[in-house]
């Protein structure tokens, strides 16, 4: 069935962030709540502050009622997040992910050329013994694969498209600094905070007394697609987030000063 996609959207004023949330729906029924969810927004209530908004919080004050949280993406992650809207339609979505019928496909930029134009990284993963919330690869970890193919290359960088088919904590991104390409932003697993121009512009010059500003300040990773079998209907079904104007943002400055000749 081709992608779906809805004009409706929501627009929340974040009082304890100080921030405007844009929330795209792009699909939804009486069993069935998608949304794209933007970078910065945690999908369920945030260990230290619980009463600041998530989106599971903002979808249940805009609907009125519950909404069931079926998956997560990392709070910088942008992109498809799905939401169960009763207790049947949960259960089955729930089974559907465990099973790995559920098809999960993101967008990622990552430094240095990768080589390979498709392979499947196949590295088991466990949480770090020493730092909460640190995945590492382990050999007495637990199954993780994910299978990667390049979109595009650049001079020094590679846009990939990658297919998790576990869902580990951090799996791609622990993956991908395995394979020697990690996240082109990425604060924990890369050391990198933002992506600004004057990495690729070398003439680049910032206005004296002035920080320059960046590209894209955020794990460059997006959910980019889902798909799975409604819970109720049974059909196949497939919704498609378009990438973000930061991602883009990127994408565009990449292909500008990085093309390969």
């Amino acid at each position: 069935m081709p992608p779906i996609a809805t004009d409706k959207t929501w627009r929340v004023f974040d009082k304890a962030r100080q921030q405007k949330w844009r929330i795209e729906i792009l699909f939804e029924d009486d069993a069935l709540l998608v949304l794209h969810k933007p970078a910065g927004l945690p999908v369920i209530p945030e260990r230290y502050h619980p009463e600041w908004p998530c989106l599971q919080s903002i979808a249940n004050e805009q609907l009125g009622t519950r909404v069931f949280a079926v998956h997560r993406i990392d709070l910088e992650t942008s992109g498809v997040l799905l939401f169960a809207k009763n207790a049947e339609a949960h259960r089955e979505l729930c089974r559907q992910f465990a099973a790995h019928e559920a098809e999960k496909i993101y967008w990622a930029l990552v430094r240095g050329e990768v080589a390979s134009d498709e392979q499947t990284i196949d590295l088991p993963l466990s949480p770090h013994p020493k730092k909460p919330g640190v995945t590492i690869v382990n050999k007495q970890g637990k199954p993780a694969r994910t299978h990667c193919r390049v979109l595009e290359r650049f001079r020094g960088f590679t846009w990939v498209e990658l297919k998790p088919q576990t869902g580990r904590q951090h799996q791609i991104r622990v993956h991908l600094k395995a394979l020697g390409h990690p996240l082109l932003v990425d604060s924990l697993y890369a050391n990198t905070e933002a992506f600004f121009l004057s990495t690729l512009k070398s003439s680049y010059h910032k206005k004296e007394g002035e920080a320059e500003p960046s590209l894209i300040r955020r794990l460059t990773l997006h959910a980019q697609q889902l798909g799975i079998f409604h819970p109720t209907t049974k059909e196949r079904m497939t919704f498609t987030a378009e990438a973000p104007k930061d991602f883009n943002a990127a994408l565009k400055h990449l292909r500008k000063y990085a093309a390969k000749r």
